[in-house]
């Protein structure tokens, strides 16, 4: 019965049409009666008067009023359950692997598609992660993702083909993807060996491939993410080619996203080349008509600060009304972030971007045991709390610790504490 009584739910946007269409019916029996005339309906109810007769012995008229509500009701439930039937027949068709009920798939698309709007900016694994946890909340997700990498199979099909790098835009597509688990399996495969396809994934060469058939890289994933069924949309930072270089306190100067970590150097501040690279416009106004805006989590240098460099993102990030968060990594990254504290990790944003980028920073506070972390030369990130608010950033604390991944977020943890932060303080005014 309660499951029934869900296709009731507010929202469900289905009252309305069985009441409309209860109206429908209303008006059919009324035109029938007049076109067959009145005399059988005036035998229906003798004949109903009759069989109380012979029941109780006697009538009264309230048991007219009490049998029309009866029939009534029997008429509607079967109105709905010829509604669903129909429903499902079609659903059956045109989503036949669908496992689900009707009623909670409609339900869940309805919620889904009511919750906040949300921006999330990085790469790499880190954002992946996140994405796989708020497309349970909302529908309403945009990823912009950076276009720096360089190594792997991406920087070889960026130098082949002279295409922005697709491995991390592989990545967050399938993240935010509805499908079954055998298309994920297969856009994420490698192939191994020692043929040229060796190290490529199957994703990246859809992607390019798709590049290739639609002329845009923009096109190619809006309509990869139609093969994918996925939930929101996935947008490059920049269509044009970039380097991520790095200047490090030394006074070098390390060339490439892959071969900043490898220099094991402290960083300076980062950079791209060249340094005026236009954003893709869907991304800036992702930017501009969100609820909310995450940066992180990944790689501070090499996966969130290429987008924040790309011209525009910066300035409609500090223009945005949204709630800006950032997430903290788990663990520091060698070679990258040694030693980073909490508050070191957001001073580096704000020092490329300028005050007015990050409202909170969201921070593990799980106890991180030994054996995830020693002899891998990463440390938990200390939380300074005191330096943090002196940024001008209020700082969270939430279990975050992924138990099946080491030093890594777990996407429900990580979505829970995101959509409390945006529930709790909303947009600002």
């Amino acid at each position: 019965m309660i499951h029934l009584l869900k296709w009731l739910y507010p929202g469900m946007k289905l009252k309305r049409w069985l009441t409309l269409f209860a109206g429908g019916v209303i008006l059919f029996s009324f035109g029938g009666a007049l076109a067959i005339n009145y005399e059988y309906l005036g035998r229906a109810e003798e004949e109903i008067f009759r069989l109380v007769w012979q029941m109780v012995g006697s009538y009264n008229y309230m048991v007219t009023t009490v049998v029309g509500v009866v029939i009534m009701i029997i008429g509607s439930c079967i109105m709905l359950w010829a509604t669903r039937s129909i429903i499902r027949s079609i659903i059956a068709v045109l989503i036949p692997d669908r496992s689900e009920s009707l009623v909670d798939m409609i339900y869940q698309e309805r919620k889904l598609g009511r919750g906040p709007s949300v921006t999330v900016i990085g790469g790499g694994h880190g954002l992946s992660v996140l994405l796989r946890g708020i497309k349970t909340a909302t529908n309403n997700v945009s990823a912009v993702v950076t276009v720096a990498d360089d190594g792997g199979s991406s920087g070889r099909l960026r130098e082949e083909l002279g295409i922005i790098p697709p491995g991390d835009l592989r990545n967050c597509l399938v993240a935010l993807a509805d499908t079954e688990p055998l298309m994920e399996k297969l856009f994420q495969y490698r192939f191994e060996g020692d043929t040229a396809l060796a190290g490529h994934s199957f994703g990246n060469l859809f992607i390019a491939a798709m590049n290739e058939v639609t002329g845009d890289m923009e096109t190619a994933l809006k309509e990869s993410s139609k093969v994918l069924a996925v939930k929101g949309r996935v947008i490059p930072a920049s269509k044009e080619h970039v380097r991520l270089d790095a200047l490090m306190t030394d006074g070098t100067v390390v060339e490439g996203e892959s071969q900043i970590p490898e220099a094991h150097k402290t960083i300076r501040r980062v950079q791209l080349f060249p340094k005026k690279v236009p954003a893709v416009p869907a991304a800036i106004e992702a930017i501009e008509s969100a609820d909310a805006i995450i940066l992180g989590p990944g790689s501070l240098y090499t996966s969130i600060m290429p987008n924040l460099l790309v011209d525009g993102v910066a300035q409609a990030l500090k223009k945005s009304k949204a709630i800006k968060i950032y997430i903290c990594n788990v663990l520091t990254q060698p070679g990258e972030t040694d030693n980073y504290t909490a508050s070191r990790h957001a001073k580096a944003i704000l020092d490329h971007t300028g005050h007015g980028t990050i409202d909170y920073v969201l921070v593990n506070s799980a106890p991180i045991p030994d054996s995830m972390w020693r002899g891998t030369g990463a440390t938990p990130v200390e939380i300074d709390e005191d330096k943090v608010n002196a940024l001008g950033c209020g700082l969270i604390k939430a279990d975050l610790m992924s138990e099946r991944e080491a030093g890594r977020h777990d996407p429900d943890k990580l979505c829970a504490a995101v959509m409390k932060i945006i529930y709790s303080f909303g947009t600002k005014e």
